[in-house]
């Protein structure tokens, strides 16, 4: 589907330390509650040691994540950190299997669920900054991202119903006969389902049971939608008649992929920034949190620049304190809004949120920021990925950093061409850089990373809207992340098998935690 600004881009709402574990996880959790009519009494998971679950599925909020779903939690659930008690009390049986499974995705769960008379297979994927897929269920290939209502037939010798289905939902977006181990129709609808529409099917012999999946994602997916762009250059297209300003032209695609007003475009990003602000004073209010290993640091820098002992720069300074602050509450499992990913949720908002308040913006101002960091976003999305599993901290930071680029330029009134100028800059100084947590844990290299990012955001704003060249268009440059990606070794892409994971200090603190030791198959990638 068409990635949306609020969807794919900026957001979700959510706890912990990483959107493509713990809200993917989440999103993944809550359909499988759903196909499973709310009952689970038995999970089994598989994970493909390959991938990059088997060795961060628990210190990086799978677990969280995916538990919490299954008990019908929000990904901004205040119960989150307290999974293990619930699903204990929920007397779910969980058991986790890591082997070689050959998973086309790195971030795949092949989980097997048994409830009730019910019992289901789903493989789910994490694609990045918690969007996710179903690619299978029972056996048979499918496409569920979230977006649509989902009804799902089972039964025997049910070919003959495409007309009698097609009639009971004239508004449908797409139907399919699956065959799988199981036969089953597959509805994929914009509607809720009616009762009296279920009730009819309910009616029918052959079919045995019916399953409704909700949606996850808050921009629902429409099958009739046209938007007026997908790429950079395409926007430029666009534009050539127009003269809309970035935000401007943020505003037409994410109103015209959302089926919804400009307004409440406007309202969606007004209510994502008060997340954002929130974020930042719950940091400067300080943040305690036992199972961490960075300690509450942003106040000592805030004393600091009050007392004038850091080297002179407003806005800089500005950024690196509310970067920490962000950082900080993401870590001790605070709200934060992905932007685009938990891991890198802090450089763009840290870089637009401080530069507006060291500059006064507006409130206008700072939205129209958002939306042109969303926009370029899209782009990204379309054309690379924000998962550091399958890019590295490129994907992550560095796309967080692209975006902040062309939002400063934005927040100062520069141009389109500015926009894109910067953002490609920025970019560009971003290509190749490894995920590599210390301890398994989403907060060391990944603050100071989130902090370059950000001061290479205002570097690269700054140089554009002083007409430096960029030389590479901004999509060739996403795609060439994209190819990048493939190029990196899967041990420094999140998977805490390489760089700074594995140095003797790391290990070290991942003793110091109590830590379980690795896989022995993983543990070839230490060194001494």
């Amino acid at each position: 589907m068409l990635p949306s600004i609020f969807n794919d881009v900026l957001g979700p709402v959510m706890r912990g330390p990483s959107s493509s574990h713990c809200a993917a996880a989440l999103r993944i959790g809550r359909m499988c509650r759903d196909l499973m009519h709310d009952t689970i009494e038995k999970l089994d998971i598989v994970y493909d040691t390959q991938g990059s679950l088997a060795t961060t599925h628990e210190s990086q909020g799978s677990d969280m994540g995916l538990y919490g779903g299954l008990l019908g939690w929000t990904a901004d659930d205040e119960r989150l950190p307290d999974y293990r008690t619930a699903i204990a009390s929920a007397q779910i049986d969980i058991h986790i299997k890591k082997v070689e499974a050959e998973h086309k995705h790195p971030n795949t769960y092949e989980l097997t669920l048994v409830g009730g008379n019910r019992t289901h297979d789903v493989t789910g994927i994490s694609i990045g900054g918690g969007m996710v897929e179903i690619v299978e269920i029972d056996g048979a290939p499918v496409s569920i991202g979230g977006g649509f209502y989902e009804v799902l037939l089972f039964g025997h010798e049910m070919v003959h119903l495409e007309e009698t289905i097609r009639r009971t939902f004239p508004n449908l977006a797409d139907l399919s006969l699956r065959e799988g181990d199981r036969l089953f129709w597959h509805i994929q609808t914009n509607h809720v389902p009616t009762e009296e529409q279920l009730l009819f099917l309910q009616s029918i012999d052959v079919i045995k049971e019916i399953s409704v999946i909700n949606p996850v994602l808050p921009v629902h997916s429409r099958y009739d939608l046209e938007v007026p762009f997908t790429t950079a250059a395409e926007m430029m297209s666009y534009n050539e008649v127009r003269n809309l300003s970035l935000s401007e032209l943020a505003l037409k695609y994410e109103s015209a992929r959302g089926g919804i007003s400009e307004e409440a475009v406007l309202k969606l990003m007004s209510d994502l920034i008060d997340v954002m602000e929130n974020a930042v004073q719950k940091g400067l209010d300080g943040t305690e949190y036992k199972d961490r290993i960075l300690p509450n640091q942003s106040n000592g820098f805030a004393a600091r620049m009050a007392e004038g002992k850091l080297i002179e720069g407003d806005v800089m300074n500005t950024i690196i304190l509310y970067v920490t602050s962000i950082m900080e509450v993401k870590s001790s499992m605070g709200v934060i809004v992905a932007a685009p990913t938990a891991g890198a949720c802090a450089a763009l908002p840290g870089a637009v949120l401080g530069s507006a308040a060291s500059l006064k913006s507006s409130r206008e101002q700072l939205i129209n920021a958002m939306l042109s960091a969303g926009i370029v976003g899209v782009f990204i999305a379309k054309q690379a990925s924000f998962a550091a599993e399958v890019g590295g901290c490129q994907a992550e930071c560095g796309s967080g950093s692209c975006m902040a680029a062309a939002a400063l330029v934005q927040l100062l009134g520069g141009s389109v061409n500015q926009s894109l100028s910067a953002a490609s800059q920025a970019l560009q100084n971003s290509l190749g850089m490894i995920c590599d947590p210390i301890a398994n844990r989403v907060e060391a290299p990944c603050l100071g990373k989130n902090v370059m990012a950000a001061s290479n955001a205002l570097s690269c704003a700054n140089m554009a809207l002083a007409d430096y060249n960029h030389l590479i268009p901004l999509d060739q440059v996403i795609q060439t992340m994209a190819a990048v990606s493939k190029q990196m070794a899967r041990e420094l892409r999140c998977t805490a098998l390489g760089g700074l994971s594995i140095t003797p200090a790391a290990l070290e603190i991942e003793k110091q935690l109590g830590q379980e030791p690795l896989s022995e198959a993983s543990l070839k990638y230490k060194i001494c």
